[in-house]
């Protein structure tokens, strides 16, 4: 490591934002920077950071005194002086590939940028750690090929979930480092304020509209393979709470996007269409980072979503929640923690889901006790995230072992 045990530690990130309208990726980035520090303070280091990533015009709501950042760019990752000078300043670099994109289900450009800055990372000397992350599915071989180099020559591979960690396996590589953990938006900071029932006595519902669903998926082809109708659902279920007398519906976007190119993907333009035919809903503005939008989604009573870490926000707030999948991230990473109420939208057919959030709602009291009980063991797995971190940056990698995170470690 170029810093010594009496210097501070220098991090690269990869795969993690400061700009994205993807408020759940800015929440990978704010919580795995809040426990990188909390390592180092375990380890009495100061500690900073260099990011990398692409820019985007939404601002940035990521600001921090020992965080540098570099916009990424294709001469960025070739240039000497760009990322591999940054990598070779570090102590680690982890990559979290925005959560799930380390793939090719997202096409092959996106892996290859992602493959082609991991490998300058390797070629500088520097670790290269896979932070908690869906990993996979690889679906082109030569692609699975390219991943399993990759992950042969990282420090580590950490899995958020048992799904990522079989498809690991599946490889047969004992050479992989393979480490399971959770998803580190559990760790988002945010505000407690009051319940939104506490003004008025109704049961506040928490909606995400997810845009990308609601135009039918990026190409407006379906290319999910939803088996139920998103729009049409969605009405459905604000119609059915708003008429309820004793429910006040909340519109929620957790993905703002601030250009007309990608305006189908939009959660907010979905959330004031529906506000638009629902008048009587509230349609809540979009929330400044991630940090906000958690504080929000944590004053409901019962929350439904199709953005991931929108429902995370709330299972992590403790919030009554349905999750509503479309990839198998959902089921992979709340059926680790041991919690099964999640309607697979690829599945179950609009009557079903529809059935599942509504029976969600009205059992949402032993869904707050399950999701109380799940997130002890996010709190267990996360701590085992920070443990073996600390390991690795105090220059004992060997003392972390090879293989799964062993389930009787204890978080510090």
């Amino acid at each position: 490591m170029p810093n010594g045990p009496d210097t501070g530690l220098v991090i690269g990130l990869l795969g993690h934002t400061v700009t994205s309208s993807n408020l759940g990726i800015g929440a990978l980035t704010l919580s795995d920077i809040r426990i990188l520090e909390e390592v180092a303070a375990s380890l009495g280091r100061d500690i900073r950071f260099e990011l990398t990533a692409w820019h985007e015009p939404h601002p940035v709501y990521i600001e921090r005194p020992n965080l540098s950042y570099h916009p990424l760019s294709r001469g960025f990752i070739l240039r000497p002086d760009g990322l591999r000078a940054m990598a070779k300043r570090c102590d680690l670099v982890l990559d979290i590939c925005g959560g799930d994109s380390f793939t090719d289900i997202y096409g092959t450009k996106r892996f290859i940028i992602q493959l082609a800055a991991q490998s300058v990372v390797v070629g500088a000397g520097t670790p290269l750690g896979f932070a908690p992350e869906t990993i996979g599915p690889f679906n082109r071989p030569w692609v699975r090929r390219s991943a399993s180099w990759i992950m042969r020559r990282a420090a580590f591979v950490c899995a958020r979930d048992a799904l990522s960690s079989d498809y690991v396996r599946c490889f047969g590589d004992d050479r992989i480092t393979l480490i399971e953990a959770t998803d580190v938006a559990f760790h988002l900071p945010y505000e407690t304020r009051p319940k939104a029932h506490e003004a008025d006595g109704k049961i506040h519902v928490g909606i995400n509209v997810s845009g990308l669903l609601f135009g039918g998926g990026y190409t407006g082809k379906n290319e999910f393979g939803l088996k139920m109708d998103y729009p049409t659902l969605l009405r459905s279920l604000v119609r059915q709470f708003s008429e309820r007398g004793d429910c006040v519906v909340h519109l929620i976007g957790h993905v703002i996007i601030d250009t007309p190119t990608a305006a189908g993907e939009d959660d907010q333009r979905a959330c004031e269409q529906l506000g638009r035919e629902f008048p009587g809903v509230i349609v809540e503005p979009p929330p400044a980072d991630p940090s906000e939008a958690k504080s929000l989604i944590a004053t409901m009573d019962y929350f439904v979503g199709a953005r991931m870490h929108a429902c995370i926000a709330a299972f992590s707030s403790g919030v009554p929640v349905l999750p509503m999948a479309y990839s198998r991230k959902f089921l992979g990473l709340f059926g680790t923690l041991g919690y099964a109420h999640v309607a697979d939208c690829r599945t179950a057919s609009s009557a079903e889901v529809e059935s599942q959030v509504l029976h969600g709602f009205e059992t949402r009291e032993q869904l707050a006790a399950e999701i109380a009980a799940a997130n002890l063991e996010a709190t267990r797995r996360l701590g085992l995230y920070r443990n073996f971190l600390a390991r690795v940056l105090s220059g004992q990698p060997e003392t972390a072992g090879t293989g799964m995170l062993a389930a009787d470690n204890t978080p510090s």
